[in-house]
C-alpha cells in the first residue's frame, strides 16, 4: 500500500535521531475515536490531535500554526486567543490544509509543524503522557513515540489550550 510521502519523512526523522517508535497500519480513520480503536496499546488521551489553524494577531498579521491537543479533549479558542494574545483564530479550510501540508487529508495531519515550516503549539497535557500516538500524514498509518522525543524534535511552544 502506498502512503503519503510524509510517512517516510517522519520515519526517517525518527530513525536519524535514534528515537524509539512503533508503527500501526490500519483501516482509514478520520476521528480521534476511530483512530483510538486501531491502537489498543494507547488511550485516546495519548492521541496527539493536530489542528491546522489560521491566526490573526493584534497587529493584524495573519499566519498558519499547528495546535496539538490530546485526542479526547477539545480545542478552546478563547484560551488560545488569551494565551497567545490573538485577535482571531479559525480552523484551516480543506483547500488551505491541502496546500500547506502537501496534500495531507483532514484527520491525517501529523503533529510536526516543522515539516511544513509553521509554528507548533502543544497543549501541556499532551506532554504529560510518556508516549503519544498520531496519524503520520496518512489516515491508514500511525506512529507511537515518546513524548520527550517529540518535544526534542519539534520544539513546540507549550501552552494551555484545551477545554477543562
Amino acid at each position: 500500500m502506498a502512503y503519503h510521502f510524509l510517512v517516510q519523512q517522519i520515519l526517517d526523522l525518527l530513525k536519524e535521531n535514534n528515537c524509539w517508535f512503533e508503527t500501526f497500519e490500519h483501516e482509514p480513520v478520520l476521528t480521534s475515536e476511530e483512530a483510538a480503536k486501531t491502537r489498543p496499546e494507547y488511550t485516546i488521551h495519548q492521541g496527539a490531535k493536530a489542528i491546522l489553524a489560521k491566526i490573526e494577531r493584534s497587529d493584524k498579521t495573519k499566519s498558519f500554526v499547528l495546535f496539538v491537543i490530546p485526542g479526547d479533549l477539545r480545542f478552546d479558542s478563547k484560551k488560545v486567543k488569551l494565551s497567545l494574545n490573538l485577535k482571531n483564530v479559525r480552523f484551516a479550510s480543506e483547500e488551505e490544509l491541502a496546500e500547506i501540508t502537501h496534500g495531507v487529508l483532514r484527520g491525517a495531519v501529523p503533529p510536526f509543524g516543522n515539516l511544513f515550516d509553521i509554528p507548533v503549539y502543544v497543549d501541556k497535557k499532551v506532554l504529560e503522557n510518556e508516549k503519544i500516538v498520531f496519524n503520520a500524514g496518512d489516515r491508514c498509518f500511525s506512529v507511537g513515540m515518546k513524548s520527550k522525543d517529540y518535544e526534542m524534535l519539534v520544539r513546540p511552544q507549550v501552552v494551555d489550550i484545551v477545554v477543562g
